[in-house]
Order: C-alpha cells, then sequence, then structure tokens
C-alpha cells in the first residue's frame, strides 16, 4: 500500500497546477548554478549532474585515460568506487552500498547492473569490459529498478562508448611491463559529412605474476585479451542519427589458480562477450518532442577447464533486447514514456541445462521544475512482467510481476548549494532454478513458484556545493533489504528456497576535490581529491552480525596535475577496511560444517601515471610517452582471502597521435 501511495503523491506532483505551488514569471530562467554542464544518461532522462537528485560519480575520458587500468574491473577498484571481489585471471565483480554484481551468470542474478551505452550489458564480470574507446562512466548510487529493472537494487555503472566528433585522426600504442606484460592498441575517431565513427583495438598478453611478497603465484597470467570497440552513426537529418555499436572482448587461457596456498597450476578459463546495437534517436524542432529506439543483441560465455582429471564446465548465454522511449518536453515539465524487452536463452553443463528469462516492461519517468528551476521533482514508476522456461525434465514454466516506485527532490537553496533527498525501489527477480527448477537425483532441487522477488528501499538525503575550484558532497542513505531468497532443506531431503533474509545498511559517501590552479590563477591544472563511503550499520536482520565481505570504510584519494601543454601525471591511492569473511580456504570439507568466520585485514593500494609529449609536428601529429606504477609500496593484499594481488610492477609505453 506504501508503494502506491508514493507513486500517487508523485503523479499528483506532476500533474498540479503550477499556479498553485508558486507566483513565478512566465519566462523560464536558467538557476544560475556554477554547476559543470555534464549530462548523465543513466537516468535515462539526459539530465545534468546539476539535477539528478542521486549520488553520482563520472569518470570522464581523462581520468581515464590517466590510469594504469587495462579493463573496468581495475578502474572501478583504483577509484574505490565499491567492494570489490577480484581474483586472478580474468574474473572482477563490483559492489555498491554492500550490493554485488555477479561475476558468473547473467547478470539477473547481480543486485548492481552493468550497462553498456544505456543497455544491460549481459554480464556483471567487470574485467570483460576494456578502456579502450570509453568516453566516460557513470556511476549512480542507489537503485534504479525504475529505469533498467531487476538486479539495479545497489545501482548502475554506465560505460559510454566514444562518439567521433571533429576532424578525422587516428592513434597507435604499445606498452611493455612487469610480469612479461605487453600490450599494442590503435583506434581512430572523427566526422565527416554527417558521419560519425570511432573505434578500437587492443591485445596485451601476461605471464604469471608474483606477490607482495615476492612469491611467484603460478598460474595467474593469460595467452592473450583482444578488444574491438566500434562506434559508427549517420545523422541524416538534423537531430536525427541511426548508429551501430559494436563491442567484442575474448580471454583465451586466463589462469583459474585457485588459493596461493593450495596452488593449481593447470586449470584455466576461456571467456567471452560480444555485442551488437542498432540505435536510432529523433526529435522535432525546438525539442518538444524526442524519442531513442534500440535493438541489440549478444553473447557471453564462460568455459572452465581442468586438464590434469579432464573436466571443463561450459556457459553460454544469449541476450536480444530492445529500447524504446519518448520525452515529451514543454520547458517545465518533461515525461518520458517507454519500454523494455530483454531475453536471455542460457546453455550449460550442469542442471538445469537450459533456461530461458523473457522480461517485458513498462515505464514512466516525469521531472517538473518550480521556483524559477530552484526546485526539482522527479518521479518515475515501472512494471515487470517476467517468466522464466526450464528445460522439459528439470523443470517448468513459471511467471512473475512486480511495480517499482520512485520519487525524488532537488532544492537549490543557493546558486551553487543544492540539497537533495528521494526514496527508490529496487529488486531482483527470482532465478529460473529458484521458481521452476525440478533437477538432481543425489541432491534433488525443487523451485518455488510463490516466491516473491528480493525488494529494497532506499532513503537518501544529500547536499552538493559546487564553486568555480572546489566540489563537495556528502550522502547519508538508509537501506531496508527484504525477501532475500535462499535455499532451504524441504521435505524427504529436498532442496528449495524461501523468502528469508533481511538486512539493514545505511551510511555516508562524501567526496572532495580542489582545482587549485584555477583557485590560485596558475597556469597548471592541480587537483587533489578525496572520497570515501562509510557504513553506519550494514546487519543482517536475522542473525544480528554484520554482513559478510563488507567493509565499514572506502578510502580513495590523491593528485592529478598537468601543465596544459603535453605533461600530466597522477597518484592514486585506494584504501579497502576490514571485512568479516568466511574461511573456505582452510574449509575441512570432511566435516561439511560451517566455514569458520574470520577477520580479513585492511589494505592501501598506491599507483601512479605519468604521460609526457615528447615530439609535436606541425601537420604530422605529435609522439608521448607514458609511464605507470602499480602498488608502489609493494603492499601484499588480496580482494579475496588466499587470493592475492600482483607485487609492484612497472609499465612504460610510447602513443603516436595524428
Amino acid at each position: 500500500m506504501n508503494k502506491w501511495i508514493m507513486c500517487l503523491i508523485g503523479m499528483l506532483i506532476f500533474l498540479f497546477p503550477v499556479s498553485l505551488l508558486a507566483e513565478e514569471d512566465s519566462q523560464e530562467t536558467d538557476s544560475g548554478t556554477a554547476l559543470e554542464d555534464i549530462v548523465v544518461t543513466a537516468t535515462r532522462l539526459g539530465e545534468t549532474v546539476a539535477e539528478v537528485n542521486a549520488n553520482v560519480t563520472v569518470l570522464d575520458e581523462e581520468m581515464i585515460r590517466m590510469s594504469p587500468a587495462e579493463d573496468l574491473g581495475d578502474l572501478l577498484a583504483e577509484e574505490n568506487i565499491g567492494h570489490i571481489t577480484k581474483y586472478p585471471g580474468n574474473d572482477t565483480s563490483i559492489g555498491i552500498r554492500s550490493f554485488r554484481t555477479s561475476a558468473t551468470g547473467n547478470d539477473l542474478q547481480g543486485k548492481v547492473l552493468i550497462l553498456l551505452n544505456g543497455r544491460r550489458a549481459g554480464t556483471g564480470n567487470v574485467a570483460k569490459i576494456m578502456t579502450e574507446n570509453i568516453e566516460r562512466i557513470e556511476i549512480i548510487r542507489g537503485p534504479a529498478s525504475v529505469e533498467y529493472g531487476s538486479a539495479a537494487i545497489g545501482g548502475v555503472v554506465n560505460v559510454i562508448t566514444k562518439q567521433g566528433r571533429g576532424a578525422p585522426g587516428f592513434y597507435v600504442k604499445g606498452s611493455l611491463g612487469s610480469f612479461g606484460y605487453e600490450k599494442a592498441a590503435a583506434g581512430f575517431s572523427g566526422e565527416v559529412n554527417g558521419f560519425d565513427f570511432s573505434g578500437s583495438f587492443s591485445r596485451s598478453i601476461m605471464d604469471d605474476y608474483d606477490t607482495g611478497d615476492g612469491e611467484r603465484y603460478d598460474n595467474t597470467g593469460y595467452d592473450e585479451k583482444e578488444n574491438i570497440s566500434l562506434n559508427f552513426g549517420y545523422e541524416f537529418l538534423p537531430n536525427h542519427r541511426v548508429g551501430l555499436i559494436y563491442t567484442a572482448f575474448d580471454a583465451d587461457y586466463a589462469g583459474s589458480p585457485y588459493y596461493l596456498s593450495q596452488n593449481d597450476p593447470d586449470d584455466y578459463v576461456d571467456n567471452s562477450n560480444e555485442s551488437i546495437d542498432f540505435i536510432y534517436t529523433g526529435e522535432v524542432r525546438g525539442g518538444l518532442f524526442s524519442w531513442k529506439a534500440r535493438y541489440f543483441v549478444g553473447e557471453d560465455e564462460y568455459d572452465w577447464h581442468d586438464p590434469e582429471f579432464g573436466l571443463e564446465s561450459e556457459t553460454e548465454t544469449d541476450h536480444e533486447g530492445a529500447q524504446a522511449q519518448m520525452t515529451w518536453n514543454p520547458g517545465r515539465y518533461a515525461l518520458t514514456a517507454g519500454m523494455d524487452w530483454i531475453n536471455y536463452e542460457i546453455e550449460q553443463d550442469y542442471a538445469p541445462n537450459e533456461t530461458e528469462y523473457d522480461n517485458p516492461s513498462y515505464f514512466l519517468l516525469g521531472k517538473a521544475k518550480y521556483f524559477q528551476n530552484r526546485l526539482i521533482i522527479t518521479g518515475g514508476l515501472r512494471y515487470d512482467d517476467y517468466e522464466v522456461d526450464v528445460k522439459e525434465g528439470q523443470g517448468g514454466t513459471e511467471d512473475d510481476d512486480n511495480l517499482s516506485p520512485k520519487l525524488g527532490a532537488s532544492w537549490f537553496v543557493l546558486d551553487n548549494l543544492k540539497l537533495r533527498g528521494s526514496y527508490s525501489q529496487g529488486f531482483r527477480m527470482p532465478s529460473a532454478s529458484e521458481l521452476a527448477g525440478n533437477y538432481g537425483e543425489f541432491i534433488p532441487y525443487r523451485g518455488n513458484p510463490n516466491l516473491d522477488p528480493e525488494e529494497s528501499d532506499t532513503y537518501e538525503v544529500g547536499v552538493d556545493w559546487y564553486h568555480r575550484a572546489l566540489n563537495a558532497s556528502l550522502t547519508y542513505f538508509y537501506n531496508d533489504f527484504e525477501d532475500k531468497i535462499e535455499t532451504v532443506p524441504g521435505e524427504e531431503g529436498v532442496t528449495t528456497w524461501e523468502n528469508l533474509g533481511e538486512a539493514t545498511v545505511s551510511g555516508f559517501e562524501g567526496s572532495l576535490s580542489c582545482h587549485l590552479g584555477r583557485l590560485l590563477k596558475w597556469h597548471w591544472k592541480i587537483r587533489p581529491y578525496f572520497n570515501f563511503t562509510y557504513l553506519t550499520e550494514y546487519e543482517d536482520d536475522e542473525t544480528g552480525d554484520d554482513l559478510k565481505y563488507t567493509s565499514d570504510l572506502l578510502l580513495t584519494y590523491g593528485l592529478s596535475v598537468s601543465d596544459n601543454n603535453g605533461f600530466a601525471a597522477r597518484i592514486s591511492f585506494a584504501y579497502t577496511g576490514k571485512q568479516d569473511v568466511e574461511d573456505w580456504e582452510n574449509y575441512d570439507w570432511m566435516t561439511m560444517t560451517e566455514p569458520q568466520v574470520i577477520e580479513k585485514g585492511g589494505f592501501t593500494v598506491a599507483s601512479l601515471t605519468v604521460e609526457k609529449r615528447v615530439l609535436q609536428f606541425r601537420d604530422l601529429g605529435e609522439i608521448s610517452l607514458n609511464a605507470a606504477v602499480r602498488n608502489i609500496f609493494d603492499k601484499d593484499y588480496a580482494y579475496v582471502k588466499g587470493y592475492p594481488m600482483p607485487g609492484r610492477s612497472f609499465e612504460i609505453g610510447t602513443e603516436y597521435r595524428f
């Protein structure tokens, strides 16, 4: 009932006559804020950072270029966006507000959603998304189920591919580094006569690495990683563009070494992710109506091999989907209506062998501005219909649905001081096994068709302050999570699933940065920064214990400098606090008792990158040198107990850009 009340209030606010709320001038004026004019597309409304009432982080192209990270997982770990779960080889998941992506399987199984250009990426393994040809990355913390449906509980990470602009150009670059690391990349970008184009290709290899303790960790390298990213478009009329985006990732023979203390030198993984999008965007003159339509199709593969015993496990996920939305924007109001459709077909060599997910959904998003744009109210509603089908003989067909609301407001107390607050709901639909499974001989499993979606209600308030040289933000959030789906023993030894778990997560998130060069009117760009997440509560409501694999404190801080003439450098530090974890490394499988819960200590990882233009030709481009040091202090650390990360490593490279 509370859900419907919130929805009704939100809709009434949008439809309420303006004259009853305030006496305003008929002419629209800007609020006069000094906020950066960065458009965030992950909200599906195309809002500027000034208008968004959620906690938003945008990693721009310069930040991505100055990071030594090769893939999205390393980049998010360096920026300490959330709780990282990283294994050697090619397996990384990201957590936000104690909720995580699912690194294996499809992205419906996770609770943080990864997007590629505003649609589901089809994977929760962020190590499969490389940083070449990326324009920016938008991280929105908190539920985004109204915008994107199931799994967007903790937040969304939206990866935006570069779109060609300006005169055509290209680049080639190569790098060499520690542990036999080699990388070569090439790319191009530009626009000509209405055609825009950008693309990149990269290939890298790496041998096994040494830990911070100087111990060789066998089977941690990979034979080859390849990545292709292409974005083509044609504007056939003003503000009417058709586009094609193609992305492909492939990793061959990525090591899967098990714990260092029980090092397995033979197991390996081959995995890949590939997709293609067809997009049409348009708007009428003046922008009163705008629209977007998309169709996409892709495939994700995960193949594990154990040569010693001749074992292997293969999972293939085919996904396709469509998006369509239209926005009416007369100025003071904006209303977006749309539909999404996503379908997953999964084949695996363990039961259930074949499953299908089908999920059409419909959403309505609105925004209203009052008091000369100083008060911005947003809201939305989404309905998801969900059907799963399990291969005949291992289950059946079941369906479910869900209604998700959200409501928020931003108030500019001053031109550069914003207060914001919101309520939003997130959910995760039950999987095919959980709803409709019927398989297993020695350990039989039976789905529960009466399961409800896992659900969270999140309330947050925040304040953002922007100056020409200073940016500061502070957010408090409270998350009430319930109906967690857990396995339980049923009658006659049959295992099933029920809605049992509940949790409460609350805390503060903050950021502070200063453009000292601008403040002191220096020629150089000098930017110190500091970000943190501090959880005041992360409790399992059933047991009263702290949630496992969750740190109460995450910090990231550092300094970036540039002389605006070809030299740039950046040093960053990322601290991950202690966690309570289950000690599976020392688990006694003969007893089959619960693993011991121990405390895993915190750690800080530092990295440094330097870039310098060394040659510049009038009409023939320029040559730059770059260098990076990862794990500067040779820290022996692990995101997952028993799987230590590489020790100090170096990288040097050169780039020619025309």
